[in-house]
């Protein structure tokens, strides 16, 4: 059944909502990848649609939500995730019969609760979090190789259709992507400790520094904090869609700057070593 089902998995027309760095760069691969006949683009500002049909990120684009999602197959939800929720209603009466709804948002339990309770047909939506980004902003920045050899999260749920899970995996790995399963709060917990804090931690790492010292700021400085020139409102929106988890990950590293406070305090020369020794084995794991 699927076998058939994915050779014939091109999408005539895949629209996207939020057409900035993300976005851009899906749509940009997709048309690479041949796997959708249009691509169109849907944006609350036409200076973004304009830049991104020109750039070929898009064929057509729309400020009007309900003309963008006209006769899609597909609808890939690439905004900020407190715009992202407010969407599934918006879209909703819009879609048409069998029409495929994923996203690309960081948080993804509380995605996942708003699509099946505000779409008709909830079984037909996935929840997607392609593991790639970067701190810039804006359509002007995509890359059509930005999925190549990514990992992508995907959180089907027990109303998630066989269809809609199969379709949607096969799409992120023809994109390159190394396609995982968990829950939407696994996720959650999980991307709060890997993802969410470290940003978190940018912003207050260079929130800490007096302004007058930057002059002096070498390169570690500038390599440690380079997340925090990602754009403040779509983290906003991520540590405060996952308080608890983010709470809970701050907590963690709290007890560790305690101890480490504790052992330069104390001049612990052997404390401090062992700590400093076992995180750089953590980190060298990394790869």
């Amino acid at each position: 059944m699927f076998g058939e089902m994915l050779r014939n998995s091109v999408f005539r027309k895949v629209t996207i909502i939020g057409v900035g760095f993300m976005g851009g760069s899906l749509g940009l691969a997709l048309k690479k990848h041949g796997l959708a006949g249009e691509v169109a683009g849907v944006s609350h500002r036409q200076v973004t649609l304009d830049k991104a049909i020109e750039l070929k990120a898009i064929d057509a684009g729309f400020t009007d939500l309900q003309k963008g999602v006209f006769n899609a197959d597909l609808v890939v939800l690439a905004a900020p995730v407190q715009v992202i929720l407010q969407q599934f209603s918006l879209i909703n009466p819009h879609l048409k019969r069998g029409c495929l709804v994923t996203d690309m948002g960081s948080v993804k339990a509380d995605i996942v609760e708003r699509a099946e309770s505000a779409l008709s047909a909830p079984g037909m939506f996935v929840g997607s979090h392609p593991l790639a980004g970067s701190e810039k902003k804006g359509v002007e920045y995509a890359n059509a190789d930005l999925f190549a050899n990514a990992r992508c999260i995907m959180t089907p749920t027990a109303r998630t259709t066989p269809v809609a899970k199969e379709k949607i995996k096969f799409l992120w790995t023809r994109l390159g992507c190394h396609v995982e399963f968990l829950s939407p709060e696994d996720h959650d917990k999980v991307l709060a400790r890997v993802s969410h804090l470290p940003h978190l931690l940018a912003y207050a790492l260079i929130g800490s520094v007096a302004k007058e010292y930057l002059p002096h700021a070498p390169q570690g400085l500038k390599d440690s904090t380079r997340i925090a020139a990602s754009p403040p409102q779509v983290w906003n929106d991520i540590f405060l869609t996952n308080p608890k988890n983010v709470l809970d990950a701050l907590d963690a590293l709290v007890k560790d700057l305690a101890f480490l406070r504790k052992v330069i305090i104390q001049r612990d020369q052997k404390g401090l070593l062992q700590y400093l020794e076992k995180a750089k084995e953590k980190r060298d794991s990394l790869g």
